[in-house]
């Protein structure tokens, strides 16, 4: 009987662990920061790729933590967020922290330890998420533009890892993710648009999902596909992109403005979702085709 308790207990630390780190979330930002490493090696160092992973995995993590931790009595209000680990009560706010901190500290040795360079992102990454972006979700929907610098940093950070230097390319592949996020957070907001006003969240440009935010996620998806195929043009440095690839590109590119066009039209949950799962799927796919185009071409 102990057995089987000590077993249900450890299952849930580790859920609340990966809750309180958003282990997905987190993947995939560790997934942007290698795409952007494979990117810019010349050679590729599997230790580098490795710590690459551990020490983004720790930031991002950090970052999360710090997150739960400021909005917990926010979290509390919404639906979506009401049963994460501190507002349930399964974690204390000093448990938290110490993860918090911890993974901060790692993440900044293991990234220091690829180069300066690369630590120093992570730094401003985690600086801007968790001291500006979080708090000023309660004040202005300007809070996505400032949430859009962190979070266009991990494919960047990458290219940094490996080159140690910044340059238009880690440039661009910035611009490509912070002018994404618009769509993507955008959609988001949409269809959580409810949940968002229990906790006060402001999350749209316009305040509500109506046409005028519409309009700019369509101009958003619009910029994002355009910065996307500008490496085929030949003036992003090393970043190369062959004409195949920037036609497929811009082939995925349509799809979401496809479907932000729809959300336009229709102003629905559905629609807005939609829009979400296809901006996913453009920046999943969008770095698998600049990696295998750079090494098929």
């Amino acid at each position: 009987m102990s057995s089987a308790k000590t077993s249900v207990s450890t299952v849930s630390v580790f859920t609340d662990f990966k809750e309180i780190t958003k282990m997905g979330l987190s993947l995939s930002v560790v997934f942007s920061s290698l795409a952007g490493y494979l990117l810019g090696a010349e050679t590729i160092n599997l230790i580098t790729l490795l710590l690459l992973a551990i020490g983004g995995y720790f930031m991002v993590g950090a970052s999360n933590a710090y997150n739960q931790i400021i909005e917990r009595d926010l979290d509390a209000l919404m639906d979506r967020t009401k049963n994460r680990p501190i507002p349930a009560g399964r974690m204390s706010v000093n448990t938290a922290f110490i993860i918090a901190t911890t993974f901060t500290i790692l993440g900044l040795i293991t990234l220091y330890v690829i180069n300066p360079k690369t630590a120093m992102w992570g730094a401003i990454s985690i600086f801007l998420y968790t001291s500006v972006y979080t708090p000023l979700k309660t004040k202005t929907a300007l809070s996505v533009f400032v949430g859009a610098l962190p979070g266009a940093i991990p494919f960047m950070l990458g290219w940094v890892a490996a080159r140690n230097a910044f340059g238009i390319e880690p440039g661009t592949l910035f611009a490509i993710q912070f002018f994404w996020q618009f769509p993507h957070f955008w959609s988001i907001g949409w269809f959580l648009h409810e949940d968002y006003k229990k906790g006060g969240f402001f999350m749209l440009p316009t305040g509500k999902p109506d046409k005028g935010t519409a309009v700019q996620i369509i101009m958003y998806s619009i910029w994002t596909t355009l910065v996307s195929i500008l490496p085929v043009f030949g003036f992003t440095g090393d970043l190369k992109l062959s004409i195949v690839g920037a036609i497929i590109v811009l082939l995925l590119g349509f799809v979401m403005i496809f479907y932000a066009f729809r959300l336009f039209k229709e102003r629905s949950i559905k629609a807005a979702k939609q829009l979400m799962l296809s901006s996913v799927f453009y920046i999943t796919m969008l770095q698998i085709i600049y990696v295998a185009d750079k090494f098929l071409s």
